[in-house]
């Protein structure tokens, strides 16, 4: 079973000549640290997208007690500091429209009332939660989702909250409730989404059964009776069960990556926690099952260092560092403060994919084991040069950056979607990739990571493929087919 598991990995693309390289850059970025109290234990995150559609994308980091930042992107890894609405008090951010104008919005969690930050030309970006009508609440968020519903002229918004601050017998056994909010009238209404279990990361995206559904990845050190990972049929607006084949595990849960490895067109999932991080398999009967220990990606203590005890996992994301074809996984790790049982210095992981599906650790050897209490993170590309740079938020240590210089890399392409109508960006497509090394698949969608995700074009990495197939299968059912060259971004319109 396991030999059938790993060779389901094996997609057989070119290898890198050799491991993957990061150069750090992080001493060009003007000084900026999440940082705070207990309310900013968790959070931290980093939303990564183009706000003026250069090819080149900003970054927007998570402050805590101190403001958040924007970072113009210049070119040649090179960002200045860009006007911003004073904001304090910020876990994370995702980028997404949120007006349904074509241009993208800033969602703001934070700790207390959220903020929409209406996108406007030339990264110039406007407070626009009352303009908007958006609940703003007062709790403590920590995750966020969305999706686009058909006919919709806005986005439906999942909310998700931590501690409730305001129960006298908190914080243990107080998570606060959850949301939904549909667009309704000039705003939108909210739903209650209960029970909640304390999500740091939520993500709606096509499961295993082929269904859009909400996954909730829930900090189990603040579980009422009962509390697991939770999923929950979109269309069905309901939580999975036994019946449905959901049997949730309960972990510390803090981040989710979310892609298909082994190319059958169904992601896997990657829960990120304290102790064991979980990559769940995705099986043709449409239920998930644990992957193998030998697989390599439980990554249950630092790698380097010395320090024994069990680490603490963040974001988590799936990128091909190396263009051969094959994703591989970021995984920021760092204590939660100082709690004694967990490792203190505990390295970020950097797990390469193999030919034969296993997950081999390279963070040291490639630069970006770094100790510090890494929180957020984004594995994007940030130079235009095909190859995924790296930044890094870190709890009361600055930020990082990172450019890729990996010498002999394959070849790469991106995808870029748009389509006419309220849904511009075409959240909910999905992007299959053929080439004579095999296949793979992505999704478009919103959520995810911690505290933090990107709106950029879809990165495949092929190998020593010149020439794709790409199909897409855009969120309305239908497929365009595409032959597309390497070595260049495509934006597709439907």
């Amino acid at each position: 079973m396991r030999a059938l598991a790993f060779a389901l990995w094996a997609l057989g693309a070119g290898g890198a000549a050799a491991g993957p390289v990061f150069q750090d850059l992080s001493d060009r970025l003007p000084p900026h640290v999440y940082s705070g109290g207990w309310e900013h234990f968790v959070g931290g995150g980093v939303a990564v997208f183009d706000c003026d559609d250069d090819g080149l994308p900003e970054i927007f980091a998570a402050g805590g007690e101190a403001p958040a930042i924007l970072l113009r992107n210049r070119g040649d890894m090179r960002f200045d500091p860009a006007p911003l609405p004073a904001l304090t008090g910020v876990t994370g951010a995702y980028p997404l429209d949120l007006d349904g104008d074509g241009r993208l919005d800033l969602f703001v969690m934070r700790a207390g009332a959220n903020v929409a930050l209406r996108g406007r030309p030339d990264c110039v970006f406007e407070d626009a939660t009352e303009a908007l009508g958006l609940p703003a609440g007062a709790a403590w968020t920590t995750a966020f989702t969305a999706w686009w519903e058909d006919g919709a002229e806005r986005p439906t918004l999942a909310i998700g909250n931590y501690v409730d601050r305001d129960d006298p017998d908190g914080p243990f056994g107080t998570c606060d409730d959850n949301q939904v909010l549909r667009p309704e009238g000039p705003g939108w209404a909210a739903q209650p989404l209960v029970p909640g279990f304390c999500p740091l990361s939520m993500l709606a995206a096509r499961d295993a059964r082929d269904r859009p559904t909400l996954r909730l990845s829930n900090d189990r050190h603040y579980y009422v009776r009962g509390g697991a990972e939770q999923m929950w049929d979109i269309a069905e607006q309901r939580f999975l069960d036994a019946a449905d084949g959901w049997d949730g595990p309960a972990l510390w849960g803090m981040g989710i990556a979310s892609r298909d490895l082994t190319g059958d067109g169904r992601d896997e999932v990657m829960l990120t926690s304290m102790g064991d991080q979980l990559l769940q398999i995705a099986r043709p009967d449409g239920t998930y099952a644990p992957a193998p220990y030998e697989i390599g990606t439980y990554a249950t203590r630092p790698h380097s260092g010395g320090d024994g005890r069990p680490s603490t996992g963040w974001h988590a994301q799936f990128g091909d560092v190396d263009n051969d074809g094959r994703a591989d996984l970021f995984i920021a790790k760092g204590n939660v403060d100082q709690m004694p049982g967990m490792a203190m210095e505990d390295p970020n992981n950097l797990l390469m994919q193999q030919p034969d599906g296993r997950f081999a650790e390279a963070a040291a050897a490639a630069g970006v084991a770094t100790v510090d209490r890494s929180r957020g993170a984004a594995l994007v590309d940030l130079d235009g040069d095909g190859r995924l740079d790296l930044v890094v938020v870190n709890r009361r240590a600055p930020l990082e950056l990172y450019r890729n210089v990996t010498p002999g890399t394959g070849q790469w392409i991106g995808i870029d979607l748009r389509q006419p109508g309220p849904n511009a960006f075409a959240i909910g497509a999905v992007v299959t990739l053929d080439t004579g090394r095999g296949r793979q698949s992505q999704q478009l969608t919103i959520g995810g990571g911690h505290a933090g995700g990107q709106a950029v074009p879809l990165h495949f990495g092929l190998g020593d493929a010149d020439v794709a197939r790409v199909t897409v299968t855009w969120p309305d059912g239908s497929e365009t087919r595409h032959d597309l060259a390497a070595g260049a971004v495509h934006r597709l319109i439907r």
